[in-house]
């Protein structure tokens, strides 16, 4: 079980409270599919994902990312118990999506970038830290089906 300290959890409801949830979701997935192109291969139903600009003004990644931010807001209020909060997710992913699970932790990279990009200087590194250590804990979370 995970131990997050108050100013831990005030970072992450800090960080939560200033995204703006279609905003951030889909320049997260959207840098992600452009970045590391061979994650494109598990949005084949999204259309055309040929080119960055494809990619960019596709609304089916949009709104993907959109709601990939929902599935994070779940975890922040469930912090405490992260694991079998996505629980389902995590078997969707590995049984009938077969989602290389290192795809995940791409995810978190990019939208960390997305985050700091946004929030400036007050993405300090304390803010950063606990970001970082609740992905990790969402990526773990995500991946438990796959052990």
């Amino acid at each position: 079980m995970v131990v997050w300290t108050k100013q831990e959890r005030a970072c992450i409801q800090d960080i939560f409270s200033k995204l703006n949830y279609e905003d951030t979701g889909p320049k997260a997935l959207q840098r992600t599919l452009i970045v590391y192109p061979w994650t494109q291969r598990y949005f084949t139903s999204f259309g055309n994902l040929y080119n960055a600009e494809a990619i960019m003004s596709n609304q089916k990644v949009a709104a993907h990312g959109t709601i990939i931010l929902h599935g994070l807001d779940r975890a922040m209020k469930n912090m405490d118990d992260i694991k079998s909060t996505y629980a389902q997710l995590s078997m969707l992913h590995s049984e009938k999506l077969h989602v290389d699970p290192d795809n995940f932790r791409l995810l978190a990279d990019c939208l960390t970038i997305v985050i700091a990009a946004t929030m400036g200087t007050s993405f300090t590194a304390d803010a950063q830290a606990a970001w970082q250590k609740f992905l990790a804990v969402v990526v773990s979370a995500l991946c438990r089906q796959y052990h």
